[in-house]
């Protein structure tokens, strides 16, 4: 079952979001069962929705990939995250940016 992941994380700069990203590869490598991501910011920090095929496959991509990626990044404390079941998926025309 697909589930919908929302993460805020107080602090975090775009500049240790395309460190992260760089480093984990998740776009050159995409994680098993990884469907979507879309990362945003706010005054407070970065906020994350994407989309998993299982809870599992996005625990597996926390522990062994982003959260070293995180600590390499020096990014202090710890991210607000809900993990809920998906009820509808629909991005007919994303392209990236």
């Amino acid at each position: 079952m697909a589930v919908f992941m929302l993460l805020e994380w107080d602090g975090v700069t775009k500049e240790q979001y395309e460190t992260v990203r760089r480093t984990v590869n998740w776009e050159g490598n995409p994680p098993k069962g990884g469907k979507f991501h879309v990362a945003a910011f706010t005054p407070k920090g970065l906020r994350v929705t994407d989309v998993w095929e299982s809870p599992e496959d996005f625990q597996d991509f926390v522990e062994k990939r982003l959260m070293p990626g995180t600590k390499e990044a020096k990014i202090a404390g710890e991210p607000h995250v809900e993990v809920l079941p998906a009820h509808a998926v629909f991005a007919p025309a994303y392209r990236p940016l």
